[in-house]
């Protein structure tokens, strides 16, 4: 089943400049046509105004790119309006990229220069040969992470290549810098190898205190990351998996509060077995769940299709599944309090939403278009959430891993372990004082700066807790 965006969104947002005579009636006629085609009017500039001919820059949001053209096209028909200029705002802020290097140090002196580079640089380069653990202190590695993709899972995209994925990579690091405070680098692989992909990371980690794997696709990304948290003494962090489960199971936390029912009490369905449902699945058993059942695209996961799947399909069978179900998703969802969507649009109804128990929680994550709409599931959950931000209650990982990563380099962690991601769930929770939860506002904002220095103490606790950190914080 396809569904669309029913809401226009800055993702989709351009503008558009237009001239048309200048007298009354016509900037009225413009802005009409464009609200009666659905679009959302944002800032008007003039651009030159004279007595004959006005020149105006408009900038609207639509529901996606069909939506720009028509938008687009309703102007261009109207009788003496000229679209001089279409301009989409998302591409031009892509535009050379959106990231780039500052020096800390300004070199502009030659005592600078010989202190920062040869010969002074040769001295430290010294110091580091001798005793390595001095490369934390004297080199960017101690706040910087790499950021590492091979293009294959890139949003809902797919496998789009390592360069398509880029942007995505880019995006990454500038919010590993606004919110952690963290150097990031965004390295987009031309390799689909495991093999090759570890070899390379490992090669490269030299200058980076963490790695974090972004868009690899399932089931090869369990591989790498384990692979790469075997053989390197820094952590390795799948955002897609983990990011996402750790943000997961805080809100989770709080929409049991508000249905008056424990993690250990509530029936759980997870629809998907990928990268993030596994992850999802793996961090809710650890919280104290009982009862989960996941979902792929053929329906439960149970013991008679064993033969069929993959190690990490049949782990789960292993370890969910307690009432040995079987049938399609809408079975599992009968009696269900929670349903949890990491798969992709219109898997489930609201049909199947009406046979789940009382005041039911749906977290459909899906991104950008929801396994089913906010506006369909309504009338029957009791807490909705997504992972769009045009919606109340966006499961974003930007909640999580900033904090994560800048507590684990504070202590100098060897790895993240799974008491730092309970840790980190739990402080994201209680960002959100009791007097304020509400069936609408269940995690933080991503703008809550206080998100990441509390996710980050905790972090930093659990990492001297578990004995995986090198120093104190």
């Amino acid at each position: 089943m396809k569904h669309q965006a029913l809401t226009p969104s800055v993702s989709h947002s351009f503008t558009i400049r237009v001239a048309y005579p200048n007298r009354v009636g016509m900037f009225a006629r413009v802005v009409s046509t464009i609200g009666k085609h659905g679009g959302d009017l944002g800032a008007v500039d003039i651009v030159t105004p004279d007595s004959k001919l006005m020149t105006r820059d408009i900038t609207v949001r639509a529901r996606d790119a069909a939506h720009q053209e028509e938008l687009v096209a309703s102007v261009r028909s109207l009788p003496k309006v000229k679209v001089i200029n279409v301009s989409d705002r998302v591409f031009l802020l892509h535009l050379g990229g959106k990231l780039g290097i500052r020096n800390k140090v300004p070199v502009t002196t030659r005592d600078t220069l010989s202190m920062a580079y040869t010969p002074g640089v040769a001295r430290v380069c010294e110091a580091i040969a001798a005793d390595h653990r001095k490369v934390w202190q004297l080199t960017i590695k101690g706040n910087s992470v790499a950021v590492v993709s091979d293009g294959t899972a890139v949003l809902g995209l797919g496998d789009i290549g390592p360069e398509a994925a880029l942007p995505v990579m880019e995006g990454k690091a500038m919010l590993f810098k606004e919110f952690g405070g963290i150097d990031a680098y965004p390295i987009c692989l031309r390799t689909k190898d495991p093999d090759e992909i570890v070899a390379t990371v490992k090669n490269l980690s030299v200058g980076f205190g963490g790695i974090n794997l972004e868009d690899i696709s399932a089931p090869r990304c369990f591989e790498v990351e384990r692979r790469l948290q075997e053989e390197l003494d820094i952590p390795v962090f799948h955002d897609d998996q983990h990011g996402t489960a750790v943000v997961v199971l805080a809100a989770l936390f709080n929409a049991l509060k508000l249905s008056q029912r424990t993690l250990e009490q509530a029936r759980i369905v997870v629809s998907g077995a990928g990268a993030a449902g596994m992850a999802v699945t793996r961090i809710l058993l650890r919280g104290g769940a009982r009862d989960i059942v996941v979902c792929d695209r053929e329906g439960i996961l149970h013991e008679g299709r064993l033969p069929q799947l993959n190690e990490s399909k049949a782990w789960l069978v292993q370890h969910t599944n307690p009432r040995k179900l079987s049938g399609r998703c809408q079975h599992a969802l009968r009696g269900a309090n929670v349903f949890i969507g990491v798969s992709g649009p219109g898997t489930v109804e609201a049909r199947h939403l009406k046979h789940m128990a009382p005041r039911p929680i749906i977290f459909a994550l899906a991104n950008p278009t929801p396994e089913i709409m906010p506006e369909d599931a309504a009338r029957i959950a009791f807490i909705m959430a997504t992972g769009r931000s045009d919606y109340p209650n966006q499961i974003n990982n930007v909640l999580a891993f900033p904090g994560i990563f800048r507590g684990a380099l504070d202590v100098r962690a060897r790895q993240i372990t799974e008491g730092m991601k309970q840790a980190a769930a739990r402080a994201i929770a209680a960002c959100i004082a009791p007097g304020e939860l509400s069936r609408e506002y269940i995690v933080p904002s991503v703008f809550n700066r206080e998100v990441v220095q509390r996710v980050a103490d905790a972090v930093r606790r659990a990492a001297l807790k578990s004995g995986v950190a090198r120093k104190r914080g």
